[in-house]
């Protein structure tokens, strides 16, 4: 992260009040976060209680990704309700491969935060993906900070 990391942030803020959507919000949320840490990738899950399902429409090349909201990592960071950082994903214990399989995307290391809502609900998780580096607590601290800022608007645009 860069030094003028936190001024840039008015910036996406006023981005982000423009966006009339998730579809318009959640290329804006996932372009900054990857340019802040400079991840490869970026995805933001949306929590589908119905359903007991994550969805999101961000990675490359696939329409949209359901995961069970229990599942690899994205779902032991919403069990545990912290970040998780994962920089060898060989020797992950929850990472699921299925993903990659089906896209030819290939994780290195993540990390991944719960997005909550005002009452503290999980409505979603923040995940990064392929840093050139490993993902560090100035990442995970920073990430915890980001998906406080863009979960009303979340909240508010699946409504």
């Amino acid at each position: 992260m860069t030094d003028n990391t936190y001024a840039n942030l008015a910036a996406f803020g006023k981005k982000l009040l423009n966006a009339t959507g998730l579809e318009e919000g959640l290329p804006l949320i996932a372009n900054y976060a990857c340019n802040i840490i400079n991840a490869e990738r970026c995805s933001i899950f949306v929590y589908d209680k119905a359903t007991g399902e994550l969805w999101t429409t961000l990675a490359d090349g696939i329409e949209r990704i359901v995961i069970d909201a229990d599942k690899g990592v994205v779902g032991q960071a919403l069990k545990i309700r912290e970040v998780v950082v994962e920089n060898d994903i060989e020797k992950s214990l929850y990472f699921l491969d299925t993903v990659d399989k089906s896209s030819g995307f290939k994780t290195k290391n993540l990390i991944v935060a719960p997005i909550f809502d005002e009452k503290k609900k999980i409505i979603g998780a923040l995940e990064l993906l392929n840093k050139p580096e490993d993902f560090t607590a100035s990442d995970a601290k920073f990430m915890v900070f980001f998906a406080n800022f863009i979960s009303s608007f979340i909240d508010l645009a699946r409504r």
